[in-house]
């Protein structure tokens, strides 16, 4: 009997660990969004709220360069407990010379990204002894970071915001053996997500390809198998209300956030219900070959497609290589869009 009430205290905390983090950002940036405007018009604690406004302004800079990165909480037990439930892993495929900076590109977007958070927001799968030497940094949407205690808490897991110019200062002001981890595929990959599909916004990206090719950082592929199977998406049909609002509010929501809110669920707190928590499903992240890039201050066209070219090439191969080895069927095929 003990041994059976030890079990289900593992189990509880790993569903805590997994499901506390999707509410921390909800409930903290809405207390930020919503709460911050009513208590300058109404609350008597408006001297605070101006005082964290003003904070905000004189600390802007630190989010965007060096941040307020902490070794004690990336190695938290409450992230083993969150890489322990699904399980994630991280798989090294070749090593990264600490003598250069990297870009890696991480496949595919999902819902929230665990595979990206857990492997390069934490140590909890141990990506410095993987990967010693090397400094990662998980990119996110920059409006995060204007949201007080949302932004010290990300900056804490050495998250940045996805922007050229914090990127390109990790890139080029920090020396090298620098790793900045980009989600390319964003908004519109998210609402391509379902389990079984494997589908990649790619082509139209070239953002990050002329960010390496400025700063001279080699291009890394990366793909996290596993990811889309966490939820079920729901995609209402053509012509119906459903549809109707589901469209309205991705466009709002992407145009105001940067994200598109997606109809999306798993499992509730016990294994059969219904609710919010991520399916049990492996999420395995490989990270494979660097591409060498030229440092080229302003690339044109012709080279941005070039490269663009190579790492589409190099997801495919990473991608077929691994599919079968980690759950998906070897005649599945990686669609780029």
């Amino acid at each position: 009997m003990a041994f059976l009430s030890q079990l289900d205290l593992q189990e509880a905390l790993r569903v805590f660990a997994v499901s506390q983090w999707i509410p921390v950002y909800a409930i903290l940036g809405c207390i930020s969004f919503f709460g911050i405007p009513y208590s300058i018009l109404f609350g008597k604690l408006w001297p605070l709220t101006i005082l964290c406004f003003a904070w905000l302004a004189y600390d802007w800079k630190t989010h965007t360069q060096d941040g307020r990165r902490s070794d004690w909480v990336r190695n938290w037990t409450l992230w083993k407990y969150f890489q322990s439930y699904f399980p994630v892993k991280l798989v090294k495929t070749h090593d990264l010379s600490p003598k250069h900076n990297y870009i890696i590109i991480n496949h595919p977007h999902g819902i929230l990204s665990f595979g990206a958070f857990i492997n390069f927001g934490t140590e909890a799968t141990g990506f410095s002894k993987l990967f010693p030497s090397i400094t990662p940094y998980l990119a996110t949407l920059e409006g995060i970071f204007w949201f007080p205690f949302v932004r010290d808490y990300v900056m804490s897991n050495g998250i940045c915001p996805v922007s050229e110019l914090s990127l390109k200062y990790k890139l080029t002001q920090r020396g090298s053996g620098n790793a900045v981890i980009i989600v390319v595929g964003g908004a519109n990959e998210a609402i391509l997500t379902s389990p079984g599909v494997s589908i990649l916004y790619l082509k139209s990206r070239k953002g990050f390809v002329k960010l390496a090719l400025k700063t001279g950082s080699y291009l890394v592929p990366s793909y996290s198998f596993g990811e889309n199977e966490v939820f079920n998406h729901t995609i209402f049909p053509e012509g119906t209300w459903l549809r109707f609002f589901q469209k309205h509010f991705q466009k709002t929501g992407k145009k105001l956030f940067g994200i598109n809110f997606c109809t999306f669920h798993g499992r509730g707190f016990t294994q059969k219900s219904w609710g919010f928590v991520p399916f049990k499903h492996p999420i395995t992240t490989v990270v494979g070959e660097p591409i060498p890039v030229p440092k080229i201050s302003d690339p044109d066209n012709e080279t941005v497609e070039k490269y663009s070219e190579l790492y589409i090439s190099a997801i495919r191969k990473l991608f077929d290589q691994h599919k079968a080895e980690f759950g998906y069927s070897a005649t599945q095929e990686l669609t780029i869009i």
